[in-house]
């Protein structure tokens, strides 16, 4: 019986103990907590998250706090000028000219389908989940969903990666009206048949 309540003593002891540290920590986490800054929050969520280390930093959220603390805005590969516009946009300042800077040339992985033998070490590489595969099953890529960063190239045992410029397609074509264009309007109400010229009519 005397060892039964030592034993009682004890663990009561240690709860409290544990409630005492808990509480020491959650008023610590709460006081001391380090706010984040938040330009390089929004920096962040405008860079396409490939965490390919192109930039020279180990990923995005790295080279968002460089671009905070003022380092140059270009080195993004895969987001390539229309990301550097808009983090131009996002602080406030002139979009860097790229004068003596080659500007990156989009491009996107292909798989040799012939080649690939199923290992999914380009699977596992993708940090942006554009490959479709699975064990010893011919893999392919989502070419919508590629960002180019090339991580999948190197861990392939059979280089049957190739990184290609992407083929046009109806999404990436550009469907701005011509205000030039000559469009035949036929009115079978009407004997005369009119042309819309640019914005207005001509009969």
């Amino acid at each position: 019986m005397l060892a039964f309540s030592i034993v009682t003593y004890i663990i009561i002891a240690i709860v409290v103990i544990a409630l005492i540290f808990g509480a020491i920590l959650g008023y610590s986490s709460v006081k001391l907590k380090v706010e984040e800054d938040p330009i390089v929050e929004k920096i962040d969520a405008i860079l396409p998250q490939s965490q390919c280390g192109q930039c020279g930093y180990p990923g995005c959220k790295p080279y968002a706090e460089a671009i905070a603390n003022g380092d140059v805005i270009t080195k993004c590969v895969p987001g390539g000028q229309p990301l550097v516009v808009k983090i131009a946009d996002l602080l406030g300042v002139d979009v860097p000219t790229m004068d003596g800077v080659e500007e990156p040339e989009t491009k996107v992985a292909f798989i040799h389908e012939d080649l690939c033998i199923g290992c999914t070490k380009c699977i596992q590489a993708c940090p942006v989940d554009a490959i479709v595969g699975s064990n010893k099953a011919m893999h392919t890529i989502i070419a919508d969903f590629c960002t180019g960063c090339e991580l999948c190239v190197a861990p392939c045992p059979t280089n049957c990666i190739e990184m290609i410029k992407p083929k046009k397609t109806a999404r990436q074509w550009n469907w701005q009206f011509d205000p030039n264009l000559v469009i035949p309007i036929v009115n079978t109400t009407e004997i005369q048949q009119k042309k819309v010229i640019g914005g207005g009519a001509d009969e």
